[in-house]
């Protein structure tokens, strides 16, 4: 004989039904509630049809008995899986680091699990099989990290697939939102403010060609040299790493001409300040540098280094809430275009030319 549950307040940690050896259902909470295992399905899917009174009995309910709800019960209820597909590259370096973060943060604040998949190469096949996979295990929408122009294209032949896509950095099309920091407007900012310092030319290492945000950046910087009668120096392309900024900077730190240069990443900053260090040109007093992403050691370079700050967390959370927008909205519409401002943190590492 089944033993029965005894009257009284239940012990912490455990519900009525754990005292007859079964795991709360959902026909439970609606027969304590005395509603329906339908309005109990609407409650837990946030159904906007449903009285106040009515879903503080159900709440109730559930937490009397200690009712949980398994993710494929309310598949099932909602016609979705609660998860999202994320595919990030290069994923150890900082902005992609601070996007995921902030991507899993607001996906848990709204309900959703995140399924991410880091890749290592961003050839077309892969790129398409990441898609696939996570479409194939149910994914309601995914985030492309896509920050490379080839990885874009690729992505574009994914949106025939039906799950919804935001992509960030590469524009795909004219349905599929882009979120993207504002790098042409950042360059021009660090730009503009070696230039106001009394530079007369600004060097810029740049880094990988075919990567949106650094072909955008020298762009800018180009642009922003010729609006103001400056001559533009060839650029120096770096990959992004602190090695490449050490190995461009010695050459650039043996050339007296060089007072300023504009880095496209805080990394590659800090290999210049190294090779400056090294040949004895001291920061600012013969060559100012500002870097850009502002990644939480810049303030402890020596000098302290100018940068532009991209909020990556905004650019996560934005993200989410454009993919959960078109979940809970599909259908054609035209691409949402969201640029994320960008701030010029000015430190110690730039100031006015040296005096000839």
């Amino acid at each position: 004989m089944t033993p029965s549950a005894p009257d009284g307040p239940v012990p912490k940690g455990r519900s009525r039904r754990n005292f007859a050896g079964a795991r709360p259902v959902m026909a439970d909470v609606a027969r304590m509630a005395g509603v329906s295992k339908q309005t109990v399905s609407r409650v837990l899917n946030d159904h906007p049809a449903v009285r106040p009174e009515t879903r503080e009995a159900v709440s109730q309910a559930m937490r009397t008995l200690g009712y949980r709800p398994s993710r494929s019960a309310r598949s099932l209820a909602s016609g979705r899986t609660r998860m999202l597909g994320v595919i990030s590259f290069d994923a150890a370096r900082y902005g992609p680091a601070s996007i995921l973060t902030a991507i899993n943060t607001a996906a848990q604040e709204a309900g959703y699990l995140v399924s991410s998949i880091a890749l290592d190469t961003a050839d077309h096949d892969t790129v398409v099989e990441a898609v696939d996979r996570l479409s194939a295990e149910g994914a309601d929408g995914v985030i492309a990290i896509a920050p490379q122009l080839w990885v874009g294209r690729a992505l574009a032949e994914t949106t025939g697939l039906g799950t919804p896509l935001v992509v960030l950095e590469s524009a795909l099309d004219e349905e599929t939102p882009l979120v993207t920091g504002d790098s042409r407007t950042g360059a021009r900012k660090a730009t503009e403010h070696l230039l106001g310092l009394g530079h007369t030319a600004v060097w810029h290492i740049a880094g990988p060609t075919g990567w949106t945000s650094a072909d955008h950046r020298l762009a800018s910087w180009q642009s922003t040299l010729r609006a103001a009668g400056v001559a533009v120096p060839a650029p120096l392309v770096g990959d992004w790493s602190a090695d490449s900024g050490y190995d461009l900077g010695r050459s650039l730190a043996r050339r007296p001409d060089v007072t300023a240069v504009f880095a496209s990443n805080d990394q590659m900053a800090l290999g210049l300040l190294h090779a400056l260090h090294e040949a004895g040109r001291s920061v600012p007093g013969d060559v100012s540098v500002v870097g850009y992403d502002d990644v939480p050691e810049a303030a402890h370079f020596l000098p302290p280094l100018t940068t532009v700050r991209t909020d990556f967390a905004e650019i996560g959370t934005r993200s989410l809430r454009l993919l959960l927008d078109r979940i809970d909205g599909p259908g054609d519409r035209p691409r949402v275009d969201t640029l994320v401002p960008v701030d010029l943190v000015v430190r110690a590492s730039s100031g006015p030319p040296p005096v000839r």
